[in-house]
């Protein structure tokens, strides 16, 4: 069967020579790859010269126009332009397939325009706003394309199908199953949207959560990467971040710092308070405003509580420590120079006036004790000072341990007579 000519089939015939005709057809690939390879950068010029929406359509203008002749005239060269056309006859696909199917082809190449035009708005508005992190740009970004092209995928199936109702009705079902399967990893996820938008916290941040501290190294829309102070790395899904208490030390770039010291009941507790103050506001990293503060928070068991309180700023774990270490070692140098005392924990015994309490002899006899009272009872003081009464019988512990003499083997006794 002849074929007829069509296209450029005409190069073919006036260029007989085979050599020639390889010699074009290797010149018309190297400008469409050279087209491919400067692509980016002939868009950039564009952009610079007009504004970057022209840019984006004439370089791709330019991209699809060379890819066209390209095709032709290779086609047309080697006379191959009808044959292809008759297999497309042949075939039937010169019918509403080709229409189609370059309909879909200038809306896929519509999407990917729109696509950086989108990012270039995304960009522009996003990028001015300091309260907008690259994280939360980069997320608005992906989700805009996601939506433009399932936007045009349902357009593309709208050409090839004629109904998309049922294809529609199946999807929507098909994401009901896929919904209920995946719950929790759906969860998850649009927890990770919630947290990339109310930004409780931003990469680089001293967080802790679910009593987990660490540095924030990364956030996903699946979990939150944490780098514990041991060098650990805690992946924590975004669901549990939602769900827990979240707290933040450097959010505000600064933290405050508190140490509580114990001074004797005896010292002059504005003296100490002033002495501290003083020393907190020498502290290399402590901060002027707010200035250092000292408060007196309770009487303690053995001393009376003060809360010496600073602020360091740029807060991090390290900072955090040096600082507090620091403090600590200059406080006790000022109040031992300053003869203030920080006691140890003591505990004072005392009994009723009318017994008098006499520890036993060394050698570890034990003393006899007169009953303060009626026959058969003894008068026993507890550690605490409380007087309790015990049956004559019950007098001795027999489940303390005793040795060969009689006396308690882990402590000296301590007996109670009644002064004569």
């Amino acid at each position: 069967m002849a074929v007829e000519s069509a296209g450029l089939d005409w190069l073919g015939m006036e260029i007989e020579s085979a050599q020639l005709k390889l010699a074009i057809t290797v010149a018309a690939v190297g400008i469409l790859v050279a087209v491919l390879l400067t692509y980016r950068r002939l868009q950039s010029k564009i952009s610079d010269w007009t504004r970057p929406l022209y840019g984006d359509v004439i370089s791709t203008a330019i991209l699809i126009i060379t890819c066209a002749i390209t095709l032709s005239v290779v086609l047309g060269l080697w006379e191959y332009t009808a044959t292809v056309v008759d297999a497309i006859s042949e075939n039937g696909l010169d019918g509403d397939i080709v229409p189609s199917a370059i309909a879909s082809f200038v809306l896929v190449i519509g999407t990917v325009i729109v696509m950086r035009f989108v990012k270039r708005i995304v960009d522009e508005v996003l990028g001015s706003a300091s309260a907008v992190t690259d994280h939360q740009r980069e997320i608005t970004h992906r989700v805009a394309q996601v939506i433009v092209w399932a936007i045009s995928c349902i357009v593309i199936l709208a050409v090839w199908i004629d109904d998309l109702t049922g294809l529609l009705a199946g999807a929507g079902f098909l994401g009901i199953v896929i919904g209920m399967a995946a719950r929790q990893t759906l969860g998850t996820v649009l927890a990770g949207f919630v947290l990339m938008f109310s930004r409780p916290f931003e990469i680089g941040d001293w967080v802790e959560i679910e009593d987990k501290q660490g540095i924030v190294t990364d956030i996903s829309i699946v979990n939150t990467r944490v780098r514990s102070f041991d060098g650990e790395y805690i992946m924590i899904p975004n669901d549990v971040v939602s769900s827990e208490m979240v707290t933040n030390r450097s959010r505000r770039g600064r933290l405050r710092i508190e140490i509580d010291i114990g001074v004797d009941y005896d010292a002059d507790i504005e003296y100490a308070t002033e002495r501290l103050e003083a020393v907190l506001a020498d502290l290399e990293r402590s901060l002027d405003a707010p200035s250092p503060q000292v408060v007196s928070k309770e009487f303690g068991d053995s001393a009376i509580v003060l809360g010496a309180r600073f602020w360091i700023t740029n807060p991090s774990a390290r900072r955090y420590w040096r600082a507090r270490t620091a403090a600590v070692q200059a406080i006790k140098r000022d109040l031992e120079a300053e003869s203030i005392d920080i006691p140890y924990p003591q505990r004072e015994l005392s009994g009723r006036d009318d017994v008098a309490v006499r520890v036993g002899d060394s050698d570890g006899a034990e003393p006899t004790v007169d009953p303060p009272d009626s026959e058969g009872d003894h008068a026993n003081v507890d550690a605490d000072g409380t007087e309790r009464m015990t049956d004559d019988t019950n007098a001795t512990d027999d489940s303390s341990p005793q040795t060969d003499d009689g006396s308690d083997d882990d402590h000296r006794p301590i007996t109670y007579a009644e002064d004569e």
